[in-house]
C-alpha cells in the first residue's frame, strides 16, 4: 500500500459508496473509481494499489437505501480478493462448458447432475455453496428451490440448463447456461436469447450505473421487446467470499443502488410465450466485460 494521502489528494466525489467489513472497507467513487482502506474509527484512508474498476451509480440522497444499509449488503470477509474471485468466476464458466459437453440425450436429470458434481470434483472445487441443478425441457421453467422430475429425461430434440455453486480457493463461483441438443430453432432462440439479454443488461450496467431494481426493470423491457417472458421471481443475488449469505443482502433486483463490480451475479431466467420451456443465463457482474 501507498502512504497516507493527504486530505487534498482525497476524492470528492458527488457521492461515495463504501462496502467491507471490519478493519477493511473499500470506498468506490464515480466514473474512474478508486478503493481505499480505512481504518476501524473511518478517519484514515489508505490507497490500495489496484482499484477494482468504473464503477458509477445512484447517490445516497436518490437511493432509498441508507448508507449504512449498503455497506453491509456489499460486506466482504477479511480474506476476500478480488483477483481470486474473477478466478472462481472463469472456472465455474469453464465448468459448466465442461459439464455441458458430457450430457446426452437418454440421460435423467439426476443421472446428469451427478456427472456434473464429478466433473466440478475433478477440476479441485473445494466444495458447493448452493446445490447443483440440471433441469431438461418442462423444467428449464422452474426455479431453484421448485421440484422437479428426477427421472426426466433429455430429448433427442430438446433444452436444458446447468446450474452451479462452487467455491473455489475459498471464493464463491457462480456460474448457468442453457443449451440445446437436436436441431429445435425455437430452443436455440431461446438459448440465445438468454444471452442476449445477460449481455445488454450488464452493458446497461456498465454504461449508465443503473441500481440493481432498475437493471431489472430494464430486464424485462427488452425481454418483451425480444418476445419472451422474463422471470422476475429470479432477480439475482450476492457473491463473494465464502459464505456471503451472512451478510443477508437479498437479491439484485431489489438493490437500490449500483452494484459493485465483483460482488453480484446477474441471473436472467426466460420462458417461451406458448411452448413449455425456458432457458437461463447467470454470470458474475463485473466492469471488464470480458
Amino acid at each position: 500500500m501507498s502512504a497516507t494521502p493527504t486530505s487534498s489528494a482525497m476524492p470528492k466525489p458527488r457521492w461515495l459508496f463504501v462496502a467491507g467489513s471490519g478493519a477493511l472497507w473499500h470506498v468506490f467513487t464515480p466514473a474512474r473509481a478508486r478503493s481505499w482502506t480505512l481504518d476501524r474509527t473511518g478517519t484514515q484512508y489508505v490507497r490500495q494499489n489496484t482499484a477494482y474498476g468504473p464503477i458509477a451509480g445512484l447517490s445516497c440522497e436518490e437511493s432509498p437505501l441508507s448508507t449504512m444499509d449498503a455497506v453491509s449488503r456489499e460486506a466482504v470477509g477479511a480474506g476476500f480478493s478480488m483477483p481470486a474471485m474473477l478466478r472462481a468466476r472463469n472456472l465455474s464458466l469453464a465448468a459448466v462448458e465442461r459439464i455441458a459437453r458430457a450430457i446426452r440425450p437418454g440421460m435423467t436429470q439426476d443421472q446428469a447432475t451427478e456427472l456434473a458434481m464429478q466433473v466440478l470434483q475433478q477440476m479441485g472445487m473445494q466444495r458447493i455453496w448452493h446445490r447443483t441443478l440440471v433441469r431438461f425441457g418442462c423444467d428449464t421453467l422452474k426455479m431453484f428451490n421448485e421440484p422437479v422430475a428426477a427421472e426426466n429425461i433429455l430429448g433427442a430434440n430438446d433444452i436444458f440448463f446447468v446450474d452451479i455453486g462452487p467455491v473455489w480457493d475459498g471464493h464463491e463461483g457462480d456460474a448457468g447456461d442453457t443449451f440445446v441438443v437436436g436441431d429445435d430453432p425455437e430452443m436455440a432462440a431461446c438459448a440465445q436469447a438468454a444471452h442476449r439479454l445477460w449481455r445488454e443488461v450488464s452493458d446497461r450496467w456498465r454504461r449508465d450505473g443503473l441500481s440493481g431494481e432498475a437493471l431489472y426493470r430494464y430486464a424485462e423491457e427488452r425481454a418483451q421487446a425480444l418476445g419472451w417472458r422474463l422471470n422476475l421471481e429470479v432477480k439475482g443475488h450476492r457473491a463473494c467470499d465464502f459464505p456471503h449469505a451472512i451478510y443477508k443482502a437479498g437479491r439484485l433486483g431489489d438493490f437500490g443502488l449500483c452494484p459493485t463490480t465483483g460482488l453480484w451475479v446477474l441471473e436472467i431466467q426466460i420462458a417461451h410465450p406458448q411452448r413449455p420451456f425456458g432457458a437461463f443465463f447467470e454470470d458474475l457482474l463485473s466492469a471488464d466485460p470480458s
